[in-house]
């Protein structure tokens, strides 16, 4: 039988990558490209630079096809995977009319305000997308996080005309909204021509990346809880209603129609702060990772494997970047020593990350009464044998890393599956094209150490420093 083959794209906040697998979930071929540094000429402003979004996934398109060297014929088609609680202003014609305001500018902590006449639509950057490859203004549902009118019930525009208004974007300056797994289109020959994608083959609703994530890593409902290592960092669970009145954590639409994901809290900018960290290390860590041949994150990893749990008392508290509601939050370090060295910064700093996410995800798990026996860790952090087992050691269970750590890829390339009929079911696909990498276990020793550590001191952290960053905002004003 001819061998056959979906793309996955996952358009990020700091990269796009499109991945070519065939109907196993095989890697076949991979396009990366780095976006450009955010527009952020002052505190609270985060714009994406000209028509970025769309020019990192021509370049990525480009290597992944370079690479392909399968029967381009036997492409059955293309799921699309954007960054969600982001909008795009489009001119009649689906051009931008203003720069992607990215899901960390504080604009969008706030209903749309039209002062731009050129704008007719008002999308998500998957609606942008679709229309660039399609020429359709169709998105999908599942993309719509934050402040826009969706009704997560039926998954449509609210019928209620108070809500609407409230939201302040006109019921025609919406895009049509699909389900994910449906056909949004097919890929116009200016298209192909810009991308080298193949002219005709279908283009597919996914989700939000989040949710795209949580498919491709093959999130299921049972005890077990996704955490995903992107710029931003959450957590999630499978979900079967649309709750309204959770305090700990909100409901997400998944990647499968009509099924929910719940959403701890999470952590902004939370690998950016880790690449933040390695490149203040600076030219040193490049050279040395250069005359080894290995990355500048494995030189970091390599160091702070060898430094104690707990990094001799050097605690990190990630906020790198505050939510909208608290401006004065600021990242902090505690506990400085002489002996302390970057090892022990860089794994302070990965220790943080997987403390405050047990914090988070353990708030939403007595809510919503349940125990995890197992996570799933993926991005591009879980290549890290030294996260993983730092996870699997402060949750205190096991940590799973899939052959595919950028899951939401694969996600999308699953969506791309059950649309075209490779597979029947979004179950059947998981099973055939998610596969399980490698366990890490809890070492016992570390686990009681990062309890107590946690309990008497690291959850209390912010309670005293809240106060005094507060103070200090005035001053500084950033």
């Amino acid at each position: 039988m001819k061998k056959q083959y979906v793309i996955g794209l996952d358009g990020g906040t700091q990269s796009t990558k499109v991945v070519i697998f065939d109907l196993e979930g095989n890697l076949v071929s991979q396009g990366k490209k780095d976006l450009q540094p955010m527009h952020m000429p002052k505190p609270g402003v985060a714009e994406h630079p000209g028509d970025d979004l769309w020019d990192s996934i021509v370049a990525a398109c480009h290597q992944a096809m370079e690479h392909f060297s399968g029967d381009t014929c036997s492409i059955l088609g293309i799921g699309l995977c954007t960054i969600r609680c982001c909008r795009a202003c489009l001119k009649e014609d689906g051009g931008l009319a203003s720069p992607v305001l990215n899901w960390m500018d504080l604009r969008l902590a706030y209903p749309y305000e039209h002062k731009d006449p050129q704008v007719r639509y008002v999308t998500t950057t998957s609606g942008y997308i679709t229309h660039r490859f399609t020429g359709q203004f169709k998105d999908t549902a599942a993309n719509y996080e934050g402040m826009w009118p969706i009704d997560k019930d039926t998954w449509q525009w609210s019928e209620d005309p108070e809500i609407i208004k409230s939201y302040n974007v006109p019921r025609e300056n919406l895009f049509k909204l699909e389900m994910p797994g449906s056909i949004l289109g097919h890929v116009t020959e200016e298209a192909s021509k810009q991308t080298g994608i193949p002219a005709g083959i279908p283009v597919v609703a996914t989700a939000n990346d989040k949710a795209a994530e949580a498919l491709g890593a093959g999130l299921l409902p049972d005890k077990t809880a996704l955490v995903s290592l992107g710029t931003y960092i959450g957590g999630m669970v499978y979900g079967e209603k649309n709750v309204t009145d959770a305090n700990t954590f909100f409901t997400n639409m998944a990647c499968i129609p009509n099924e929910y994901l719940y959403e701890s809290g999470g952590i902004r900018h939370g690998m950016g702060t880790v690449s933040w960290l390695r490149n203040l290390f600076g030219e040193d860590v490049r050279k040395e990772a250069r005359s080894r041949d290995i990355s500048p994150e494995e030189v970091l990893n390599r160091e702070a494997r060898k430094i104690a749990a707990g990094s001799d008392g050097l605690m990190t508290v990630p906020e790198w970047l505050a939510p909208p509601d608290k401006p004065f939050k600021k990242g902090v370090m505690l506990g400085f020593h002489a002996r302390h060295t970057r090892a022990h910064l860089y794994r302070s700093m990965l220790e943080a990350i997987a403390l405050t996410m047990k914090n988070h995800m353990d708030a939403m798990c007595r809510d919503l009464c349940i125990e995890l026996d197992q996570i799933i860790v993926s991005g591009g952090g879980a290549r890290s044998g030294l996260f993983m087992q730092i996870f699997s050691d402060v949750f205190g269970i096991k940590a799973i890393r899939n052959e595919i750590m950028d899951a939401a890829g694969l996600g999308s390339a699953i969506c791309v599956a059950v649309a075209v009929n490779a597979y029947d079911t979004f179950g059947a696909a998981i099973e055939k094209m998610v596969r399980i990498r490698d366990l890490f276990h809890p070492i016992p020793e570390h686990t009681s150490l990062y309890n107590k550590m946690n309990q008497k001191v690291y959850m209390h952290i912010s309670g005293f420093t809240d106060s005094i960053l507060e103070k200090s905002y005035p001053i500084f004003k950033q």
